[in-house]
């Protein structure tokens, strides 16, 4: 049996999530766009893995990322983003080095959870009630039309 050396160091991630990393993205609309958009993204890991330099955690999560194909322009156009790519790319740095976003087109479970309760939020919000129309606004006091 030979061992997928970039899953078992992805899976060693995502099973040691941190909770904190949706403070990252509340509020910011712009980010929650990345995000929604990465996980309907073309995500794929190189056919050819580059040597894995050493076990620590920056270096293999780093490792992950060089093993990782992903189309910016893509990413930009899913987004609705009016970013360039190279500002786009900047606004995913700290999704990516605070483990937001992994490197197999998904996303961080507490994140995940987080937008799922703002979606279920939305729906379950009351729509408001129409206001009283003004008085001429009123059927009764429109002017006839012949």
């Amino acid at each position: 049996m030979i061992k997928d050396l970039y899953t078992e160091k992805l899976n060693w991630f995502k099973k040691n999530e941190k909770p904190e990393v949706v403070l990252l993205i509340a509020e910011k609309p712009e980010l929650v766009k990345i995000i929604v958009a990465w996980t309907s993204l073309d995500v794929r890991r190189m056919n050819k893995l580059k040597c894995i330099p050493d076990d620590s955690e920056i270096r293999t999560w780093d490792w992950l990322w060089e093993n990782t194909a992903y189309s910016l322009k893509e990413l930009k156009e899913k987004s609705g983003s009016s970013f360039s790519e190279i500002a786009l790319e900047n606004k995913m740095r700290p999704l990516i080095g605070n483990h937001v976003i992994y490197p197999d087109g998904t996303i961080n479970s507490f994140v995940e959870r987080y937008l799922r309760e703002q979606v279920v939020k939305l729906f379950e919000a009351k729509p408001r009630r129409p206001g009283k129309k003004a008085k001429s606004e009123s059927p009764h006091s429109m002017e006839p039309l012949y």
